[in-house]
């Protein structure tokens, strides 16, 4: 953001908070659970919004999916081709620039997965809220877990250190360079 710009006075394809609450009503009017991950995990667990979101990441039972994907088709949403697309990972998207990141998984009665994204299933057990709306949400240490492995950029870092501030985390090694870049 620019200097003295709020995060709601940027206008480019976003996912806003009032947006994301709204859809999380509706898959709850529906009776399906949904755990907010990515961006949106981490401002719920702040419990500010920190930065804009090009979409909300939900993690899901697979066997929601289908109800889940009609509820969004029946209001504009469509696939949204990527590389990646598999049928426990895809994107829907509306002409609002709106998008939902699927991510589904199937655990047996123990709680081990035997279907989907490889979510540990402890994963899956934090609180937040957006705007004050509660939310289930990727637990702290988790969320910092799965920011690793991959090319990591700013907003990785911001978010990662705010966590790790937040709820007493040790930054992973792999962030020094972000604190090194800040210190000289």
């Amino acid at each position: 953001m620019k200097s003295g710009e709020s995060v709601e006075s940027q206008r480019s394809p976003e996912m806003s908070a009032d947006a994301v609450i709204e859809l999380l009503q509706l898959f709850a009017q529906h009776g399906i659970e949904v755990i907010v991950d990515g961006g949106w995990a981490v401002d719920a667990l702040l419990g500010r919004q920190t930065r804009l979101h090009a979409d909300v990441d939900i993690a899901l039972e697979h066997k929601d999916v289908p109800e889940l994907r009609a509820l969004l088709e029946a209001r504009g949403y469509r696939d949204v081709p990527r590389d990646d697309t598999w049928e426990c990972n895809f994107v829907m998207g509306d002409d609002q620039g709106h998008e939902v990141d699927f991510h589904s998984y199937t655990f047996d009665a123990q709680g081990k997965l035997i279907y989907g994204v490889d979510y540990p299933f402890e994963s899956l057990h934090g609180r937040g809220s957006i705007q004050g709306y509660s939310v289930k949400c990727i637990s702290p240490e988790w969320l910092v877990k799965f920011h690793s492995g991959y090319e990591l950029d700013e907003n990785d870092y911001r978010d990662v250190a705010a966590l790790c501030e937040q709820f007493k985390i040790a930054l992973p090694a792999e962030y020094e360079r972000f604190l090194q870049a800040e210190t000289e």
